[in-house]
C-alpha cells in the first residue's frame, strides 16, 4: 500500500472536523449510498468535507485499508471513523448520530 496515500488520508481526517469519503462529490454523488449519507448530513445542516474516491484508485483502495472497512462511503467526525451508509442511517434514525455530533461539538440541527 502506498504510504503517501495513507499519510494524505490521515491529514484529511485530522484537518477536517467532518469528512465523508464518498463516490462523487456532495454536489453530484455517484452512488446511492453516498447520496443517502450526503442527504442525511445536509438535512442535519452539517458542514462537511467531501473526498471523491473515484478520482484515484490509490485513494479508493487506501481509505479501505486506512479504516479496515470494505465499503464506501465512510464518515469521520473529529478523526474518528463513524461508519458507512447503513450505520449512519441507523444512527440518524435512533438519535445516536446527533449524540455523537453533540459530544464532539459539531454544530447541527
Amino acid at each position: 500500500m502506498n504510504d503517501q496515500v495513507q499519510k494524505d488520508i490521515k491529514n484529511i481526517v485530522e484537518q477536517n472536523d467532518v469528512v465523508l469519503f464518498m463516490k462523487g462529490t456532495k454536489e453530484t454523488p455517484q452512488c446511492g449510498f453516498s447520496n443517502a449519507v450526503v442527504n442525511t448530513l445536509s438535512f442535519m445542516n452539517i458542514d462537511f468535507k467531501d473526498v471523491n474516491v473515484l478520482e484515484s484508485d490509490d485513494l479508493r483502495d487506501g481509505i479501505k485499508t486506512f479504516t479496515d472497512w470494505p465499503t464506501i462511503p465512510q464518515l469521520y467526525v473529529k478523526g474518528e471513523f463513524i461508519g458507512g451508509c447503513d450505520i449512519i442511517q441507523d444512527m440518524y434514525k435512533n438519535g445516536e448520530l446527533s449524540e455523537v455530533l453533540k459530544s464532539k461539538e459539531i454544530p447541527h440541527s
